[in-house]
């Protein structure tokens, strides 16, 4: 059994809410495309999109193009909407966190820097 850190569980999980969203706003693109949007190699894309279809999130249909070749229409199923949400609500929640702690560190430096240069100023009359 291969253990996975928290952050190869969380990287999974972005790129599990980022094709789930472009499947719901683009049902039409190919596996191709949807590698390019995402900027990741056909294969992840592949193995990604499988492991939702596995999960039974998204599913696929055959139609008919203009040019008389068959493609896939990739849909969420009503599982993959409702796991979709759960996981935009979990990233928002790790993003939120992320964004007070580093506004607290922020405000730490500023601290800092303004104790240094308090502290460094050369006094204004010489005795």
């Amino acid at each position: 059994m291969v253990e996975h850190s928290p952050s190869d569980r969380s990287d999974t999980q972005g790129s599990h809410l980022e094709l789930l969203s472009l499947i719901e706003q683009h049902p039409e693109y190919s596996q191709r495309r949807l590698a390019q949007a995402m900027g990741i190699s056909l294969g992840k894309a592949h193995y990604l999109l499988k492991a939702l279809f596995d999960k039974g999130l998204v599913k696929a249909g055959n139609f008919r193009r203009s040019d008389s070749k068959l493609s896939y229409l990739y849909v969420l199923t009503p599982d993959g909407v409702r796991h979709r949400l759960q996981l935009t609500q979990s990233f928002l929640r790790r993003k939120e966190q992320e964004f007070e702690l580093l506004r607290d560190e922020i405000d730490r430096l500023r601290a800092v820097l303004g104790e240094q240069a308090s502290g460094s100023r050369a006094p204004d009359t010489v005795n």
